[in-house]
């Protein structure tokens, strides 16, 4: 039986138990016990004996197993969502700044080998797992996505557009889970609405999200995965974050960290040394003028799922973050 994700959210039961059943329904059926390379027995939909027709982000149609057993994936989203499924993939890309694993999901995904990296899988780690599907996140070059549709059946999960929901459902197609999926999908909204009641007057506060790294800061802007959450949540955020960003973060000097203040602010790194340093620059004075910090309403959290590119574990763990802050 799989192994399904611990990261539940300790202040919304009814988000909760939503997930859990979920899970639930899939951990005893999702093909990891069969050992059969995904040779289901009886009729796809549309597609031949065993398999399930999707189209992916990319609008390709791919014929995929209605119960694939050894599935590799390729971004921190598809990792979480898979997890989430109640799937135990056989290999992984390691998440940005990370060795593995996103930090957050380090425990459930322990033992699942590394293939690759934020810049791309490595060609013979990903045929030594034997996939029997592929699913590629975001992946762009067509070369070494058609290279990988000769090894597996390849799904690219989502565009740099889509919200993490929307390529958790996509997720939840190629999986062939997607009831599974639309209730995760449903507890999330019930979580989301349980917390903004629990904020109170705070849930018109105003919430910054900045990520550290090195010794710089960079503003988290709309079209990103905390910036969904945020919106989800119905919080305000600084005008500056407010707008559309060009990629993952927009850099910002030292000097113009009074753009970056809100009632709340969230710092994001990634490791150890990150985190020394940003240590260090909180104590400087242009941390210290901030209103955020003068009255003590910074929180330094894990970059690997607030600044990175998560699923819907880390959405429910970033909003218990935001509860243990806000209305703690």
């Amino acid at each position: 039986m799989t192994r399904t994700s611990s990261l539940r959210s300790r202040a919304a039961a009814s988000a909760a138990v939503v997930v859990a059943a979920a899970l639930a329904l899939t951990a005893c059926g999702s093909g990891q016990e069969s050992g059969k390379g995904g040779s289901a027995e009886g009729p796809g939909k549309g597609g031949a004996a065993g398999t399930v027709s999707v189209t992916d982000a990319t609008g390709t149609e791919v014929e995929v197993p209605e119960k694939a057993e050894r599935v590799v994936v390729l971004s921190e989203l598809d990792l979480d969502a898979a997890l989430t499924l109640g799937v135990e993939p056989v290999g992984l890309s390691a998440g940005r700044g990370q060795q593995g694993a996103p930090a957050y999901l380090a425990d459930e995904a322990e033992g699942i080998e590394v293939v690759g990296a934020v810049t791309g899988p490595v060609m013979d780690k990903v045929i030594g797992a034997k996939p029997d599907l592929i699913l590629a996140g975001q992946l762009k070059d067509e070369q070494v996505v058609a290279q990988l549709r000769k090894i597996a059946p390849t799904v690219v999960t989502f565009r740099h557009k889509d919200s993490w929901k929307e390529s958790f459902a996509g997720v939840g197609e190629a999986l062939n889970k997607k009831a599974e999926a639309d209730k995760v999908l449903a507890g999330y909204d019930e979580r989301v609405e349980e917390l903004r009641a629990a904020l109170g007057d705070r849930a018109d506060d105003t919430v910054s999200v900045v990520r550290w790294a090195g010794n710089s800061a960079a503003v988290m802007q709309q079209g990103v995965f905390v910036s969904d959450v945020l919106k989800d949540l119905g919080v305000k955020r600084p005008a500056e974050q407010a707008e559309q960003g060009e990629g993952h973060s927009t850099p910002i000097s030292m000097e113009a960290l009074d753009r970056i203040d809100g009632d709340w602010l969230f710092v994001g790194s990634l490791d150890e040394a990150n985190t020394k340093s940003l240590d260090a620059a909180l104590e400087k004075k242009e941390f210290a003028a901030l209103d955020a910090v003068e009255k003590g309403r910074v929180t330094k959290v894990d970059g690997s799922k607030w600044t990175s590119l998560g699923g819907p574990a880390a959405a429910l763990s970033v909003l218990d973050d935001i509860e243990k802050a806000m209305a703690g």
